[in-house]
């Protein structure tokens, strides 16, 4: 998978439906969310990330791709996501793993998200 669609999978991911989750979200996978109890495995991370927003618009900076051996792609990238009046931003991270030709299921993900800083005051 080149890199343009390497991101417009990720960004698939973060516009998914529930059913776009449970096809892609392998039932190996661990999830580390900024939600509790944040580390998630197996079906517990598809559920996890099932009943989140479709989100209408998300951004990707400090895009990173690697290939550390056939059948594998790790991504690390900045995300800014939008939906309505909610914001959403975190550094993640992704791993992918090829079950066959074209297809590809994530079997990590990760979000560290910033903490709060309060307004001067």
């Amino acid at each position: 998978m080149d890199d343009d669609r390497v991101w417009k999978f990720e960004e698939s991911l973060w516009q998914a439906s529930d059913q776009r989750y449970h096809e892609r979200v392998d039932p190996q996978c661990i999830m580390a969310l900024s939600h509790a109890p944040h580390l998630f495995a197996g079906q517990d991370a598809v559920e996890a990330v099932s009943g989140t927003p479709e989100w209408d618009e998300v951004q990707f900076e400090n895009k990173t791709v690697s290939r550390p051996e056939e059948g594998m792609i790790v991504v690390g990238y900045h995300v800014a996501a939008s939906r309505g009046d909610t914001r959403f931003t975190a550094a993640c991270t992704s791993v992918y793993r090829r079950r066959g030709h074209d297809d590809w299921t994530v079997v990590q993900h990760a979000q560290v998200v910033p903490p709060a800083v309060a307004a001067p005051g």
